[in-house]
């Protein structure tokens, strides 16, 4: 993907198969990248890794929001891009590296490429990965763990414990090698500061990367606790930005919930870098050695100074519940978006559009948030208002796969098929 172009998310074509890779976990997990299939790396002298030049990295993202995380990366000026299953790897600097953990809106977690090694047998795994220089990767001071990944019949007859041993093993002998502290292998542990070593084997080759999130990226650090049907951060954000919202037209959500969908594109109208309030030593590259410190800080200052003061066009969000709209408030003020949004208690059925243009987005309730009776009636409601009252606008509704659309009685111009969860939904965008 070097040197592409970016394109409008919103006109991305979405995204491959939808089913998971066999044995795969889902990759949008906290502590998991099993989801992933990597490609098929050459063995490498263990010596020559990522060390050595432009840094590697993976960030993983569900497979039907993955053309979006591309597009981010470019719009970092990531153009040396390589799409995964369920990821895209990609070659950056350190300062890129550092700023697209603050940046990426999409992406469910992020590794640094430690190294490609031979794997055949877990005693070659142990040999070549004994080679790597391992106190330029790992702190002493910092207990870790190994998480293997094992995708095909040759690495799953090794076994997760084989793996895990034979790494293990080579890291203490690497910083024997040393002469330095070998820091504690650490496998059932739950330290507050633990460095994860992610070991995806496939092929006979094992490529090593190190989390460097630390806590999965859809945790920006502001949610409450409070509502029941909650939609995750990154899956917020992949809606706005396949609907083309960028901050310079009105939004509008009529069934806010608990405020995800509206801050998220408070964030996106301010230029805002969603991970931005997360606390010191919350990112996983920060325990690790090698960090950069003075580089994080000159990145960080850098995203607070590039935020606007205000949106280019006012942010509006009401609920028929007033517990859900205090709790919303209350999760956007956490955010530190609160005075950019308006507020108000309201039916859908009531609702009036706040400015002759905008796009209005709404994550449609379905089954046990209104009792499956009411989600007919309620389908005709919002098609009914949409066509009489927002014929000036645009539209994208997020609805269960299973849910009725036709009640709708709109046409949409694009269906995009998402995971909200477990749950298979689509994303239907309706108007120019």
């Amino acid at each position: 993907m070097a040197g592409t172009k970016a394109l409008p998310i919103h006109e991305l074509p979405s995204s491959g198969p939808r089913g998971v890779a066999n044995g795969a976990l889902d990759a949008d997990r906290d502590s998991s990248y099993s989801g992933v299939v990597m490609s098929l790396p050459s063995p490498q002298d263990p010596l020559a890794t990522a060390t050595d030049s432009s840094p590697r990295w993976l960030a993983t993202c569900p497979e039907d929001t993955k053309d979006v995380l591309a597009n981010e990366l470019l719009s970092l000026g990531v153009a040396e891009q390589r799409p995964l299953y369920r990821g895209v790897a990609f070659e950056a600097s350190l300062e890129t590296g550092y700023r697209a953990h603050l940046f990426l809106r999409t992406a469910s977690r992020i590794q640094r490429i430690v190294a490609d090694l031979p794997a055949s047998t877990a005693a070659e795994l142990e040999a070549a990965a004994a080679a790597v220089r391992w106190p330029t990767w790992l702190r002493p001071d910092r207990p870790f763990t190994i998480t293997p990944v094992l995708t095909d019949a040759a690495s799953r007859s090794l076994g997760e414990a084989a793996v895990a041993t034979a790494l293990s093993n080579a890291i203490a002998r690497g910083f024997a090698q040393s002469a330095a502290p070998a820091p504690r292998y650490a496998p059932d542990s739950e330290a507050t500061y633990l460095v994860t070593l992610v070991a995806h084997l496939r092929a006979g080759i094992c490529t090593l990367g190190l989390d460097t999130a630390g806590r999965a990226l859809h945790k920006r650090g502001w949610r409450l606790p409070g509502h029941p049907a909650v939609l995750k951060e990154t899956l917020a954000a992949a809606v706005l930005l396949l609907a083309g919202y960028d901050g310079s037209e009105p939004l509008l959500d009529p069934m806010c919930g608990s405020g995800t969908l509206v801050i998220e594109g408070a964030y996106i109208a301010l230029g805002k870098a969603p991970l931005i309030h997360r606390g010191k030593d919350d990112f996983g590259f920060e325990h690790h050695a090698g960090f950069d410190r003075a580089l994080w800080r000159k990145v960080s200052d850098q995203a607070r100074a590039a935020k606007r003061q205000a949106p280019p066009a006012p942010l509006f969000a009401s609920d028929i519940r007033p517990a859900f709209v205090e709790l919303a408030r209350k999760t956007a003020l956490r955010a530190r978006v609160e005075r950019h949004i308006a507020f108000s208690t309201s039916a859908f059925q009531d609702i009036s559009p706040p400015a002759p243009r905008g796009l209005l987005v709404a994550n449609l309730p379905y089954g046990e948030r209104i009792g499956r009776g009411e989600t007919g009636a309620l389908y005709r409601d919002v098609g009914r208002v949409l066509r009489e009252r927002f014929s000036g606008w645009r539209a994208a509704l997020l609805v269960p796969a299973e849910a009725p659309r036709e009640a709708l009685g709109l046409r949409p111009r694009r269906e995009i098929p998402l995971m909200n969860g477990a749950l298979e939904v689509q994303l239907l965008l309706v108007g120019e």
